[in-house]
């Protein structure tokens, strides 16, 4: 008996259907404008499946990176926090501890991460607005007061002073009597992206990127269970790039890295299976999940046949998920409860090894401990209560999952190619490439929301007045006072003169070229502050201005 194919269906089935009963839309797409067809079956399938595909725990690990996957270990539920203090802060991690949460995600406010002291003029208004404010070890000290280090992962998004908030991070273990082998977390590290789509950056990309390869080479000898970048999607994604472009300047800012770091001298497989990711889970369930099966196998190829490398560690691409940010509204703030559920059972059934659930509340201000509280316990209901755990990647086999797996891949490979002729995402990204692209896709996916081509429950339809939530995470006065006492009292009591010795070897180990993280590590435990740290280096490496490629 011949095998029915698709087209005989559609013509003989579909399209009388649709002649009587019209379809919502004239097109049906997914967020990177991939059509959406009415069916999919074996033959939207690449010709090389199963094999195309493999097997869980192996080349080239569309499937997932470990063989059990959720049956042998969870994803680790990282809630990102930071609130105005380091005490309120520190309350907030134990919090969350006590509740359930395996591992600690540090937000930091906007002077940290741009190497400003909170009693700098230039912090003025933004001291714990975004995060916790860190100026010196002993905001490091109270932060991680009472949590053993040896036992807690913990994550950092940081950038520009990334090196600076991870020598911290050393200080403080020692102080707890916790060895730096011990240590296992992550710093995000991720400055090409700064460049493109956030701005939290200082130095000019060249000069940036010695920074980053400083930590990697450190972190090898010395932290070997740290990862030492988060090469992140994330906030690209959040700026306003597709799926497609998220995957594709992704990668193409991993590529860079990954030259920087062999150009120092290192080889490749002595860093490669410290790289991590971070990428966005956003509301098109279907296709982010085959967004993170596509990146497991394009970093698979890439790392085997791009740059050679044998261990299998470095073939393995590892990524945190947070939900998105973007898609939270002011309006119905119960409905993010949902949404967010939804992104995060996407990056479950993606693979993902570790995951934060936003919080309702937060496009109104910082997440209130209830609102914390709801997203801890959606990540634990995944685990625990629908079967999402329990099997490895069920949704492999779909027709139309492992079709768009497919049209991703070759897509975001296209991009990267186009990155490549233009001679890489630095030389890419000074020319302004990537943010056109991205304010492109963020222009067009707004006029489909103001035309109702895109409905977003709430703000362009099914609109209601609902009362916003009243109970909000404020930021504490006299917080932010004890805070800058306390930096006050730092400034005043330290070894002034070992302060000017240890910012002048900082100084000299710049200059020389030398890796700087031992300089750094000794200007922190002479409690020098991330501000008078930063400032070396600005005076040696400058100051980029803004990109305007508009």
């Amino acid at each position: 008996m011949a095998v029915r194919r698709k087209e005989d269906w559609v013509n003989e089935t579909l399209d009388p259907a649709k002649n009587r009963f019209a379809e919502r839309k004239k097109i049906y797409k997914t967020s990177s404008d991939i059509k959406v067809d009415s069916l999919y079956t074996q033959e939207d399938l690449d010709p090389g499946f199963p094999d195309s595909v493999g097997f869980p725990g192996e080349y080239p690990y569309t499937r997932g990176v470990q063989p059990n996957m959720y049956r042998g270990r969870l994803w680790t539920m990282r809630q990102y926090a930071g609130l105005a203090s380091p005490e309120e802060s520190n309350k907030r991690y134990k919090y969350l501890l006590e509740h359930g949460q395996n591992g600690l995600s540090v937000a930091f406010d906007l002077p940290t991460q741009t190497g400003y002291d909170s009693d700098h003029p230039m912090a003025t208004g933004e001291i714990g607005r975004t995060g916790v404010p860190v100026s010196s070890l002993a905001d490091m000290e109270v932060l991680f007061k009472d949590i053993p280090l040896n036992h807690v992962s913990t994550s950092m998004t940081i950038n520009a002073t990334a090196s600076i908030l991870l020598a911290l991070y050393v200080a403080v273990a020692r102080k707890q009597g916790v060895a730096s082998d011990s240590l296992s977390g992550t710093i995000q590290n991720d400055i090409l992206k700064e460049y493109i789509a956030r701005g939290t950056y200082i130095y000019p990309p060249e000069p940036s990127m010695k920074l980053i390869t400083d930590t990697f080479s450190y972190c090898a000898e010395n932290i070997p269970r740290w990862n030492t970048i988060s090469i992140s999607g994330y906030h690209m994604s959040e700026a306003g790039a597709n799926a497609v472009q998220e995957l594709a300047f992704t990668f193409s800012n991993a590529i860079a890295y990954v030259e920087s770091a062999i150009d120092s001298g290192m080889d490749v497989d002595s860093f490669a299976g410290r790289l991590s990711f971070f990428f966005v889970s956003q509301s098109n369930l279907f296709e982010e999940v085959a967004k993170f099966r596509a990146a497991r196998r394009m970093w698979a190829k890439i790392m085997r046949n791009r740059f050679r490398a044998k261990r299998e560690r470095s073939l393995m691409m590892r990524f945190h998920t947070q939900t998105a940010g973007v898609t939270l509204t002011a309006q119905q703030p119960d409905n993010n409860v949902i949404r967010t559920t939804l992104q995060a059972l996407s990056a479950v059934l993606g693979g993902t090894q570790s995951l934060h659930v936003n919080s309702k509340d937060e496009a109104l201000a910082l997440p209130t401990e209830e609102a914390v509280q709801i997203s801890l316990r959606t990540q634990q209901i995944l685990a625990h209560e629908i079967g999402a755990s329990e099997v490895v990647d069920p949704l492999a086999g779909s027709y139309y999952v492992e079709s768009l797996t497919d049209k991703l891949e070759k897509q975001a490979f296209e991009y990267i190619e186009k990155i490549d002729g233009m001679g890489g995402a630095v030389e890419a990204m000074k020319n302004g490439f990537q943010m056109m692209e991205i304010h492109e896709s963020a222009y067009l996916y707004q006029q489909e929301v103001e035309k109702k081509e895109r409905i977003v429950v709430g703000v362009n339809e099914y609109v209601s007045d609902v009362p916003n939530i009243e109970k909000l995470q404020g930021i504490s006065k006299k917080e932010t006072e004890k805070h800058l006492k306390r930096l006050a009292r730092i400034k005043s009591e330290r070894n002034a003169g070992k302060v000017i010795d240890c910012l002048s070897e900082l100084r000299e180990s710049a200059l020389s070229g030398s890796n700087t993280l031992p300089a750094t590590i000794e200007c922190v435990e002479s409690y020098c502050t991330v501000g008078e740290i930063s400032d070396v280096f600005r005076d040696i490496y400058g100051e980029q201005k803004e990109f305007t490629p508009f």
